[in-house]
């Protein structure tokens, strides 16, 4: 029994998958709260430029 708890506690397999997890979570909130920020601007942007392809009659 011993063993296998000395196996299991040096087993890191696990522990790579759950950073990379992490890493992925926080590129995710990052981008989120960029484009939260910048959403009103970037609205703007869009509604200008599809006003000069397309003018209201």
């Amino acid at each position: 029994m011993t063993k296998f708890f000395n196996r299991f506690l040096k087993d890191e397999s696990g522990a790579t998958a759950i950073e990379y997890g992490l890493i992925a979570a926080l590129i995710a909130v990052a981008l989120i709260t960029v484009l939260g920020t910048l959403s009103g601007s970037l609205t703007t942007t869009f509604t200008t430029i599809s006003n000069k392809l397309n003018p209201p009659a």
